[in-house]
């Protein structure tokens, strides 16, 4: 969604006082959520687009995961236990919409994350990875941040070598993984290997390499075939990734470099205890901030699964409806309902940033803002659409 710059995130604190600290906090949030909005799928489904959070210990996860879902994570969590919390992505354009028809409901998109287990050196991948794999994207969450009240398990503050530690143990699972049904692809070859037997062995022949080499497999050049040939083992290295990284309050400002964000938790639960939005926007921009660490995490994890947002209006509800970038016209109406995807006829297609300027759907139909677009039409990000359809 292209309305929020691509910056990079910072802070968190130490879980452990953190969480004694903000749970009034959290459980604002929690309220909020559900007395300021509606959230529903956006039309998705999120069991197809879920992200990962994985770190070491004390790195913030936990904090993060609570702070974005508003579901606190219980002390007594099981060890390897997975939980998955509901993030909706305050997207301004659905509140300016929602300003102009005065809907009973706004409605977000929404991001899904998955909590994973701990990530510790040599773990070996059971632990976690069978929640990472069934992800589309990998967040990694680093601390940054000094405290001489929160234990590092390394024993000092190093997030390069954190992160390199983490990359490590994904590229190590996936290599187990490659090697292990090469192996067993190289028996049944004995007796002869189907098609796709063949295409699968050709594809790992191809990533194995890469993965000896200590290097993800994202970006490798795969044919068609080839990748969905190996679809189904799920490998980690081919999805994107994003870096949270965890730091102190001044420094915020720390550019980690593309694919990065760096949020500081302290700040964001002094933010989330503020209940009027105006007081909340204010306090943002008295730090030099427009957007909150958890917005910027929440949208960067969004344009890293390659998905945007077109709306629909109304006086019943002014929503955003998630798709991938490139979608065709008849795609994005099937999110809102299959009928209108099988029975599609046109679609009539204003631009945000037109409708906004002009105040009103009819002063934009009267400017000429108004596009009808058939079949072939491939949705922009921030389009609002109106299907036609006959089924």
């Amino acid at each position: 969604m292209g309305s929020v710059p691509p910056t990079p995130i910072c802070d968190m604190t130490g879980e452990a006082e953190f969480r004694t600290c903000y749970r009034l906090s959290f459980v604002c949030l929690s309220t909020r959520i559900d007395t300021e909005l509606e959230t529903h799928n956006g039309g998705r489904d999120t069991q197809e687009m879920q992200i990962a959070l994985i770190g070491l210990p004390q790195a913030g996860k936990r904090t993060l995961f609570t702070m974005l879902s508003g579901r606190v994570v219980p002390d007594s969590r099981e060890p390897g236990e997975v939980l998955e919390g509901i993030a909706p992505i305050r997207d301004r354009r659905v509140d300016a919409l929602a300003d102009i028809f005065q809907p009973e409901k706004a409605i977000y998109a929404e991001n899904q994350f998955v909590l994973c287990p701990d990530t510790t050196a040599g773990s070996g991948p059971p632990v976690w990875m069978k929640a990472a794999r069934r992800c589309q994207l990998m967040c990694l969450v680093l601390r940054a941040f000094e405290s001489d009240q929160v234990y590092h398990p390394s024993g000092s503050v190093d997030p390069k070598r954190d992160r390199d530690l983490l990359e490590t143990e994904l590229v190590l699972a996936d290599l187990e993984l490659a090697e292990t049904r090469l192996e067993r692809l190289a028996k049944e070859a004995r007796a002869g290997l189907r098609a796709e037997q063949k295409m699968e062995q050709d594809a790992l022949e191809k990533c194995l390499p890469r993965l000896e080499a200590g290097d993800r497999l994202i970006g490798l050049d795969l044919p068609e075939h080839e990748r969905q040939a190996i679809q189904s083992l799920d490998l980690v290295t081919f999805l994107p990734q994003l870096c949270v990284y965890n730091v102190s309050e001044g420094d915020l400002a720390t550019d980690f470099g593309p694919g990065s964000v760096a949020i500081s938790c302290k700040i964001e639960g002094e933010v989330m205890a503020i209940d009027d939005p105006v007081e909340r926007q204010e306090y943002l921009e008295a730090l030099g901030l427009e957007w909150s660490g958890l917005d910027r995490v929440n949208m960067a994890a969004y344009d890293a699964l390659g998905l945007m947002s077109f709306y629909t209006v109304g006086e019943d509800e002014c929503r955003a409806w998630t798709v991938s970038q490139g979608s065709l016209a008849p795609t994005a109406g099937g999110k809102v309902h299959s009928d209108i995807e099988r029975g599609f006829i046109r679609a009539e297609v204003i631009a945000y940033d037109d409708f906004v300027a002009a105040g009103s759907e009819q002063a934009a139909k009267a400017q000429g803002s108004l596009q009808t677009r058939g079949k072939d039409y491939v949705v922009s990000d921030g389009d609002i659409l109106h299907f036609l359809f006959n089924v």
